[in-house]
């Protein structure tokens, strides 16, 4: 990882934003030869929001070995859930014959990807300017390149560049989040309840959200997210009661909540691609609408937006990079509103039975993990 030099600075392809989608971009594009630079206003390490977790069609499409990376970081083989609503009774154990995903820390993978970039990376940098001149773009008067990629989340200034007013205006479901992560001492290890290999998932009574309780070897995630903002903090609340209540964390802990939002996939107004400019990851509103997971979605739109770039040969019209967006289709399914509108009339229609479906070990597994999880029928971008 290069550090960009003071001053007025050029190179080919520069990425706003370090996180998987912006890093794992870079990482393809310079494999390719491009001189590729990232600006990110944070600084890595960073302390990351996201319960984290990786399947094995990430491994694959980022061609990570386990290995090595789980050598000084934390990878949390995932061999199961269990799964329940939230206040319910019952709970239903899936355990899978195979590993179907792995526990990792946003801290540590973000990091350990954007240093594998081998882009030229500057950190703790706001964007205070976008502006086009002679054909590229100028970022900060400090940086210019004929292409841009958006890669800083939700509220990424290049998706505001892009979108202009539709920025801030309602762009469909947007989900909010409020989740912890915080080292288990060995002494108060006893008092989670959480298998290790088996983190455990709850769904709101109706459907517009769940929760999350999550060891990876020394660290428990909790978390809850949900697709109105407003019931958020009581919808924590109640979480957090009906998780001591079951013994699954210690009683009356102080947890220091951290919220973060995005847009789901379907539902997002945003335009992908302009005239030298792509969004891809949560700048460009592509978590799946099921789930709300967004890491698989980054990685893979990263992927497909090196691949365009490099396919318009250094002509960066709307027209040259326009496979993108459909490729992003051709991905993530919908385009329009069709995947969000599919999902909200299932969660209509579900939410009544919700309690008892997920009692049911069939549709948990086939449906609630496979299809809208794990996504376990999808192969990896590698294979496609």
């Amino acid at each position: 990882m290069q550090s960009i030099k003071p001053g007025l600075d050029s190179c080919d392809v520069l990425i706003v934003g370090g996180g998987p989608a912006g890093s794992t971009c870079a990482w393809k594009l310079r494999r390719a030869g491009l001189d590729v630079a990232i600006l990110d206003r944070a600084v890595f390490p960073r302390d990351k929001v996201c319960g984290g977790w990786i399947t094995p069609q990430v491994v694959t499409d980022l061609e990570l070995d386990l290995e090595e990376y789980g050598r000084r970081r934390t990878l949390q083989a995932i061999r199961g859930f269990r799964t329940g609503t939230i206040g319910g009774r019952r709970e239903v154990e899936t355990i899978y014959e195979r590993v179907v995903s792995y526990g990792i820390r946003r801290c540590e993978f973000d990091d350990y990807l954007l240093r594998r970039s081998n882009a030229r990376v500057r950190c703790g940098v706001a964007i205070s300017s976008i502006r086009q001149q002679g054909g590229c773009w100028v970022v900060n008067d400090s940086i210019t390149a004929p292409m841009l990629v958006g890669a800083g989340g939700h509220f990424c200034p290049v998706a505001h560049q892009l979108n202009d007013s539709l920025e801030h205006r309602a762009e469909g479901p947007l989900v909010v989040a409020q989740e912890i992560e915080c080292a288990v001492e060995p002494a108060t290890a006893a008092r989670f309840s959480v298998a290790p290999d088996v983190p455990e998932l709850y769904f709101c009574k109706d459907l517009k959200g769940y929760g999350w309780c999550f060891r990876k070897q020394g660290y428990v995630n909790i978390g809850l997210g949900r697709a109105d903002r407003h019931s958020l903090p009581k919808a924590t609340s109640e979480f957090v009661e009906f998780l001591e209540r079951r013994r699954k964390i210690p009683p009356g802990g102080s947890w220091k909540w951290r919220g973060h939002a995005y847009l789901l996939h379907g539902g997002a107004r945003r335009r992908a691609v302009g005239d030298g400019v792509v969004l891809v990851g949560d700048a460009a509103g592509l978590a799946y609408p099921k789930s709300g997971e967004g890491i698989r979605p980054a990685i893979e739109s990263g992927l497909l937006a090196a691949s365009a770039i490099l396919d318009a040969d250094g002509r960066y019209t709307r027209e040259r990079l326009a496979p993108y967006e459909g490729a992003l289709v051709g991905r993530l399914g919908g385009g329009l509103r069709v995947d969000l509108l599919s999902s909200v009339i299932a969660a209509r229609m579900l939410a009544p039975f919700a309690g008892l479906l997920l009692q049911v070990p069939g549709f948990v597994r086939h449906v609630a993990l496979d299809r809208w999880f794990l996504h376990a029928d999808v192969p990896p971008l590698a294979a496609a």
